[in-house]
């Protein structure tokens, strides 16, 4: 066989390589449990979107003659104490609770990463003073915080409600996330890539945005799957508190709300809503850390 043929089929072969990406993906197809809760998590997200033409009846419709009623042909889920659809109303909530939990994630990530980033980019003085700072926002209790951000600007309006959300949780839930940031720029601002963006004469916003964010996503992938359950669970306890969404609107916080009060009686107003909100964190955490192995072999057991 000819030097040429033997050149030709190495090349192919290159050719054919994968990225790392496409080894994560093939990594994560291959994990049953965070292939089942993307499986999950995409079904609810579906219904969610899709909730005004699934939905069987409207989240408000009232029926008082009917009152509670366990679950049945014509209300799989049954109905609560106002006789409205618990089907129809766990629908209209996912679209409440999983709106929250990925825009208060998303708020969190932008000001976490670019916090960070900045950070562990720039070290020196400019690093100490914001860590410092983080460290000082660590120290009050972010719930507390949440929940006088909320009271100072609650308002009537269900959508300031539902935007105060969005902005107060994501802006206590970027702490932990500048420090995962920071440590990983750290690892890799004196890299040989860098150094080849500075000779190119790139600016620090350009080696910021186009090169050290990049080389860290796969970390901030992984905790923005395993943030949204916990931004979901504080709007669950605020909506507890009632200073969530008000009526008649819902989340499934505000249906597992008023699930817990009528439990004894109606039992099936808290198991619904219960079991969908179970689900959803139980597929956000093994969806999280199938993606946690994948785009770190190294931390796998495997």
């Amino acid at each position: 066989m000819s030097e040429l043929v033997l050149d030709r089929i190495k090349t192919e072969k290159a050719e054919k390589g994968r990225s790392l990406w496409q080894d994560a993906w093939s990594r994560l197809t291959k994990n049953k449990a965070a292939m089942l809760g993307f499986g999950i998590l995409s079904l609810f997200v579906l219904l969610a979107i899709f909730a005004p033409w699934i939905a069987p009846y409207s989240y408000e419709t009232q029926d008082l003659v009917m009152g509670p009623t366990a679950p049945s042909a014509s209300h799989w889920f049954g109905t609560d104490t106002l006789g409205r659809d618990m089907y129809t109303r766990v629908l209209y909530g996912a679209r409440i609770s999983l709106m929250v939990g990925f825009i208060a994630t998303f708020v969190s990530l932008v000001v976490g990463v670019i916090w960070g980033t900045v950070a562990g980019f720039i070290g020196g003085r400019v690093d100490s003073v914001m860590m410092r700072i983080v460290d000082i926002m660590y120290s009050i209790p972010f719930i507390l915080l949440v929940i006088l951000l909320m009271v100072m600007f609650n308002s009537s309006n269900n959508t300031v409600n539902l935007l105060l959300l969005f902005f107060s949780i994501g802006a206590v839930e970027w702490l932990t996330m500048a420090r995962i940031v920071r440590g990983q720029v750290l690892n890799i601002r004196k890299m040989e890539f860098i150094e080849a963006c500075y000779s190119m004469g790139l600016s620090n916003s350009a080696i910021i945005f186009r090169h050290l964010i990049p080389n860290v996503l796969g970390p901030i992938i992984v905790y923005a799957t395993l943030t949204v359950p916990t931004v979901m669970l504080l709007e669950a306890f605020l909506s507890f508190l009632g200073l969530g969404v008000q009526p008649p609107m819902s989340s499934w916080g505000i249906l597992i709300s008023n699930g817990v009060e009528n439990m004894e009686e109606y039992p099936w107003l808290l198991l619904f809503p219960g079991l969908t909100f179970s689900a959803t964190l139980f597929s956000l955490n093994f969806l999280g850390d199938g993606l946690r192995d994948a785009l770190d072999p190294k931390a796998s057991k495997d």
